[in-house]
């Protein structure tokens, strides 16, 4: 039988998660889209906020250090916020290179906003699974939604499904451990295997770490997708940053994935012309 029924070697949809790592330059986002362009990721992710909404109270007025200088909490929120010029030229800069993209929401009114573009797919934050009223808004689009899985229990997740089942919204988990960068040894990805047998859906991987050999791991597990946070240099500031694929990643990562076929094979044993020419070297008694 050919090994490659049995093994997962379709190619995953490869999601370039350029998040906040911008730092509200359009500039550098639109860098960072020729870098997943480059490496051949199907989509680049962004992130939208109300920061007045999805800043706790607690958190608003608290004095963070940046490059722009010591600010509130809430004014570093606003700096690197893109609104509506900004999501406006990478729509156009999107469709100029021939790139998909998308972008996570964290509050009902971001969601509004980003359906104006359009986009073939939806993606709920790990931040987001608990909040049923946002899932269940986002669910009724029916767009393929990815859904990560990181900060909850089964039962979140579980519920998750649920409201993406009963709206009939096609969906994809996303295995996800949310810590930036998350050790090897926290990664627990046998848990593709079990949600994709709970749940009876397809499972992807969404990756913090700052390595790239779990990704290859995830994908022959059976992740359909794989997301990565990208960076331009993993030593810059922003809090993503050190969790992010620069490019040598970017390239081993879609490197192995291409050479992985070839490599695996058909699992039929061949003695080869090659082989036989060998043996003749060693083989005195034939």
């Amino acid at each position: 039988m050919d090994l490659t029924k049995k093994i997962n070697l379709r190619k995953p949809i490869l999601i370039a998660e350029i998040g906040i790592n911008h730092n509200g330059s359009i500039n550098e986002a639109k860098k960072l889209i020729d870098l997943a362009k480059k490496y051949n990721f199907d989509f680049v992710k962004f992130q939208k906020r109300t920061p007045e909404t999805t800043t706790p109270d607690f958190q608003k007025n608290l004095p963070r250090e940046t490059p722009w200088g010591l600010i509130t909490y809430l004014d570093y929120k606003k700096k690197i916020e893109f609104e509506k010029k900004e999501y406006d030229s990478i729509n156009r800069y999107c469709k100029k290179v021939k790139i998909g993209w998308f972008a996570s929401a964290f509050d009902i009114e971001s969601q509004k906003f980003l359906k104006k573009y359009r986009t073939k797919h939806n993606k709920i934050a790990s931040a987001m699974i608990t909040n049923l009223e946002f899932l269940d808004f986002v669910a009724k689009e029916k767009k393929i939604t990815f859904i990560s899985t990181g900060m909850c229990e089964m039962k979140d997740i579980k519920n998750a499904v649920t409201i993406f089942k009963k709206n009939k919204c096609p969906f994809i988990l996303m295995h996800c451990v949310s810590t930036y960068p998350c050790p090897d040894e926290k990664l627990n990805l046998s848990l593709i295997v079990k949600l994709k047998e709970k749940f009876k859906c397809n499972v992807g991987y969404s990756g913090h770490e700052s390595t790239t050999s779990p990704s290859m791991i995830a994908w022959l597990l059976g992740a359909v997708a794989i997301e990565r946070h990208i960076t331009l240099d993993r030593s810059i500031w922003g809090t993503d940053q050190a969790a992010s694929l620069a490019e040598d990643g970017m390239r081993m990562l879609t490197g192995l994935i291409s050479k992985a076929p070839g490599l695996i094979g058909t699992g039929k044993k061949i003695f080869s012309e090659d082989e036989k020419k060998i043996s003749k070297k060693f083989r005195y008694w034939e």
